[in-house]
């Protein structure tokens, strides 16, 4: 089974940065699209940030464009947040949708979540 291994969230004042990471366990999986999502308290889970394997076509939710980047290298994916405000304060969930050799149908696989607060 693959996991996904998130790291990187905490704390961080209005205006700072973090990177995210997100990790997959098995070397035979290949992402197609890997995705950020982030889900703050009484609120439904958004999609923050994606790409695509091959070109690497992005796409971002309009509240983090400009201060968001996801890219990716192998087998982990990466979201680097700059000028962070209180409103991006959520629980940020990486996901994961390809195949692991030989299946070759498609799968979802989540991290864990990772906290980020932004607060003065």
């Amino acid at each position: 089974q693959v996991q996904l291994v998130e790291s990187g969230g905490g704390l961080v004042h209005p205006g700072g940065s973090l990177r995210l990471s997100c990790a997959a366990s098995e070397f035979t999986f290949r992402s197609n699209v890997w995705s950020w999502y982030r889900q703050a308290p009484g609120k439904e889970r958004e999609l923050v940030a994606a790409i695509t394997r091959g070109v690497g076509s992005t796409n971002y939710a309009d509240s983090v464009k400009g201060r968001f980047t996801i890219s990716r290298d192998k087998n982990t994916v990466y979201l680097q947040m700059n000028g962070l405000k209180p409103e991006d304060t959520a629980v940020y969930y990486c996901n994961a949708r390809g195949t692991t050799w030989p299946l070759t149908v498609e799968h979802d696989y989540w991290g864990q979540g990772t906290q980020v607060t932004v607060s003065s």
